[in-house]
């Protein structure tokens, strides 16, 4: 595919084939309803010879991929991420061709802030580097207008679900941050189980200049009450942050928060963190948390114990904060106690040892965070029998140095 300039105008202005392209479909994203992305996308992509089209959406259980539909897309069954060339797009972040009898298939990631949105799935006759840039741009493109157009339309969350949802759950997941964010020196990745009845357990992260702030929570009991308590907690969590103080005082703010709206018996355990990604400096506080792991050179090497303080709520005092050097490429490993003290067919607690032995086994150098937690938290699930009687969460984060 050669890529020209029109000949009429000053050439150092004119518009060229790309910029057409996409100029087109970006020129009309204001206005351009939910349900005509996808076919707004085709008809870019019907411009460089692609058919077939598919916009693959992640489900809410992160183990299919699900096509979403509209005028101009291919409809078809979800795509089971494990074990096809769509999932390995997917989980690699990088895309995957392969060859078909009408041509070449094509799968490009759909990527916002490295946030794993889905799949686009496109045939082309042929592929050149001209076609696979246009693609990676289209698809980026793509990503941050389905992004924007998900704040007021249910078309892409009902894609999404593969099954009921609780109303806990539909609270918990408005609340949450994307699953992943992937920058230059800081990843992030979050998966939370039972996907459509989670209620207490949450998470948020905000990265501010080099500062990367985090918090896990489980708030106490489930359905309605926990997810109220969560979303309380993560509120006052946003609020403090936001005025810069320090985490003692972020806790401080969480507890005075939980312990003003609900029974003096109510409480959520809560770890809080702050990464300084220029120097790998973490800090945190422990709120009645599991210790985080830290995971170097793609194995656990040791918990990162920490004098704790009464869950927020309980009004503890001001807690201390605990810190430790990073070097580049340590993990920390944040989970809920769901995670751990499931016990397996009615026996013995699941436990943090098969905890790390699992995490040992799924940690590699040319894994991706999202990849690596998504395999973790199905892992853990199946080792436990596919039992989960409490939330189940967990929070992957890599410093890149």
């Amino acid at each position: 595919m050669t890529v020209g300039r029109y000949e009429d105008g000053d050439p150092g202005r004119s518009e060229s084939f790309g910029e057409m392209l996409l100029g087109g479909l970006l020129d009309h994203a204001h206005t351009l309803p939910p349900d005509r992305v996808g076919s707004a996308l085709t008809d870019a992509i019907v411009q460089i010879g692609g058919r077939e089209v598919r916009i693959l959406l992640q489900d809410y259980g992160q183990r299919n991929l699900v096509p979403l539909a509209g005028d101009g897309l291919a409809d078809g069954d979800p795509v089971p991420i494990d074990g096809s060339a769509a999932g390995r797009c997917f989980l690699t972040s990088r895309p995957v061709e392969v060859p078909v009898v009408e041509g070449v298939r094509v799968h490009v990631p759909l990527l916002d802030g490295g946030d794993q949105a889905g799949v686009l799935a496109v045939t082309l006759d042929a592929v050149d580097d001209d076609a696979r840039r246009l693609l990676r741009r289209l698809a980026a493109l793509g990503s941050d207008i389905i992004r924007t157009k998900n704040g007021y339309t249910d078309l892409f969350f009902r894609t999404r679900r593969g099954e009921a949802m609780s109303v806990a759950a539909e609270i918990q997941w408005s609340l949450l941050p994307p699953l992943a964010m992937t920058m230059p020196r800081v990843a992030v990745a979050g998966v939370l189980e039972p996907a459509y009845d989670v209620a207490g357990d949450s998470f948020d992260y905000a990265l501010n200049g080099d500062v990367l702030h985090l918090a896990m929570i489980d708030a106490m009991g489930h359905g309605l009450d926990a997810a109220t308590m969560a979303t309380v907690t993560i509120g006052a969590y946003r609020h403090a942050r936001r005025t810069s103080v320090e985490l003692s005082e972020i806790y401080l703010f969480m507890d005075r928060a939980v312990a003003e709206q609900f029974a003096p018996d109510h409480f959520v355990t809560a770890q809080m963190l702050r990464l300084d990604t220029g120097t790998g400096r973490l800090q945190w506080v422990n709120a009645g948390h599991p210790a985080p792991m830290l995971i170097r050179h793609h194995r656990v090497v040791r918990r990162l114990d920490s004098p704790t303080t009464l869950p927020v709520g309980f009004g503890g005092d001001q807690p201390q904060v605990s810190e430790v050097a990073l070097e580049p490429g340590d993990r920390i490993l944040c989970f809920t106690d769901g995670l751990i003290e499931e016990h397996e067919s009615g026996q013995q607690e699941f436990g943090e040892e098969q905890l790390i032995n699992w995490v040992n086994q799924l940690d590699r150098a040319d894994r991706e965070v999202h990849a690596v937690a998504r395999d973790l938290s199905h892992t853990l699930k199946r080792a436990r029998g596919e039992a989960t009687s409490d939330d189940a969460t967990l929070l992957l984060v890599e410093w890149r140095g």
